[in-house]
């Protein structure tokens, strides 16, 4: 999970932002990194993880981050910016499964997410020739075209490779929607 993915993540459970968690910190007069800690533990439930990502981003001066749309276009930049129409209507057919979809990227991909715990059903990850879906389907066996994702990718569990726009068909729609009602 990239770090933007852990702050968004307590913005959804908390309704939150940094700004808000420096503010309150600030009247609590909250400095140190432990203190801190316990404290969005405690007081938010936040686990260790979330907590350390709010923590350090409330403790480096001008933290900014980018909008996780601008994060998203930056995937699909460049040699890659083929993609970016077929990443926009697969996310677009993925979002139509429920108002529960969002997204979640890094540096290289983008990750398809579920509802509040925000489960991953999913990532979209460009090359200059071909877009790689990983689909995470626990228990389903690889077939020809959906092979298993073994070391490209260990969030997900089967890889398609896509060439041609066309080739996000009814299939690959149908092995989305079943990652979807899985990552419930």
């Amino acid at each position: 999970m990239s770090f933007q993915a852990y702050l968004d993540t307590v913005k959804a459970q908390t309704g939150k932002t940094v700004a808000d968690f420096r503010a309150e910190s600030s009247e609590k007069g909250l400095t140190k990194h432990g203190e801190i800690v316990k404290w969005l533990g405690d007081e938010y439930g936040l686990g260790r993880g979330h907590a350390n990502a709010v923590t350090a981003a409330l403790l480096k001066a001008g933290h900014v981050s980018t909008p996780k749309d601008d994060r998203a276009k930056a995937v699909f930049s460049g040699k890659k910016a083929a993609w970016k129409p077929t990443y926009d209507a697969l996310l677009a057919a993925v979002q139509a499964f429920g108002d529960d979809v969002d997204i979640a990227p890094t540096d290289t991909y983008v990750s398809l997410v579920r509802g509040p715990k925000r489960g991953k059903l999913a990532i979209v990850q460009p090359g200059a020739a071909h877009l790689d879906i990983g689909i995470k389907r626990k228990g389903v066996e690889a077939t020809e075209r959906f092979e298993a994702a073994g070391s490209w990718n260990s969030m997900v569990t089967h890889r398609v490779r896509i060439t041609d726009a066309a080739q996000v068909d009814a299939e690959v729609m149908a092995w989305l929607r079943a990652a979807y009602e899985g990552a419930k």
